[in-house]
């Protein structure tokens, strides 16, 4: 069995002779170092492309991830980015207000925002709040100079993020030999219905002429009343004590003073 298996050394299973482990080529020994170093000196001769951080700016893609900017005006305090991100790291409080309307009718209830802050020591920006905001709140911006010294100052409040809303830039151009989107297509026009041909119309009976409807009387015209100020300027001052529009206060008052000087007038 040793002397078969010494017979057969070297042979594949199809009986072609294939070159024994002593047959192939060594390798070199330091090959793989002078590749390295080769490598290395080539980047060395080669020109430096290094910006001098912080005297040159780094020119940044328009839609750089670089900080989450809140536009204060957008926000509807709905919490959905507060409860849709995976580190709890976004802040909000908020209290209910209650106006009247100016067109009269039941006051409605708003929500106020007090405070809006993201603790960017946890934030991982992973941008779920930007895409889950249904009123387009929150941006990236291009802004990353925001490091401090202690992780406390870390958590910025809605004042620095509305500054970083300024730095959103615009998104970039299509590029040359981009397809613009496809306009929509017009609407065939209506098909017009057939008209069919007149028809000869018989001559149809003479009816009887209607009685005259006696004549109604003329309306007696309204009649100009002035109105009067004491009462204007009564309900003026209640409205606007009550907060009241200033436009619509006047309206009131206005309407209130005609049916007092209607009143006087009648007796």
């Amino acid at each position: 069995m040793a002397q078969r298996t010494a017979t057969n050394r070297g042979r594949s299973p199809d009986g072609v002779r294939t070159p024994d482990d002593g047959d192939a080529p060594k390798p070199i020994r330091g090959t793989g170092l002078i590749k390295g170093l080769f490598v290395t000196l080539k980047h060395l001769l080669s020109p430096s492309i290094t910006q001098r951080y912080p005297e040159e700016k780094p020119d940044l893609p328009a839609r750089t991830r670089g900080v989450i900017a809140l536009k204060e005006a957008n926000c509807t305090v709905c919490y959905k980015c507060s409860r849709e991100c995976p580190d709890w790291c976004i802040y909000i409080d908020a209290h209910k207000e209650t106006h009247d309307p100016a067109s009269g009718g039941r006051a409605r209830s708003v929500k106020v925002l007090d405070r809006f802050a993201i603790d960017y020591a946890l934030c991982m920006y992973c941008g779920i709040c930007v895409e889950v905001c249904p009123f387009d709140a929150l941006f990236w911006a291009p802004d990353f100079e925001y490091a401090e010294y202690d992780i406390v100052e870390m958590t910025h409040e809605k004042e620095r993020l509305e500054e970083w809303t300024y730095k959103v830039l615009p998104p970039p151009p299509l590029e040359e030999g981009a397809e613009p989107p496809p306009e929509p297509e017009p609407e065939p026009p209506a098909e017009a219905a057939p008209v069919a041909p007149p028809q000869p119309a018989e001559a149809p009976a003479t009816p009887a002429p209607p009685a005259a409807a006696p004549p109604r009387p003329a309306a007696a015209a309204p009649e100009h009343v002035e109105p009067d100020q004491e009462t204007f300027d009564k309900v003026l001052a209640e409205e606007l004590a009550k907060g009241t529009d200033r436009r619509v206060a006047e309206g009131r008052a206005r309407a209130a003073s005609v049916r007092a000087a209607r009143k006087k007038a009648e007796g």
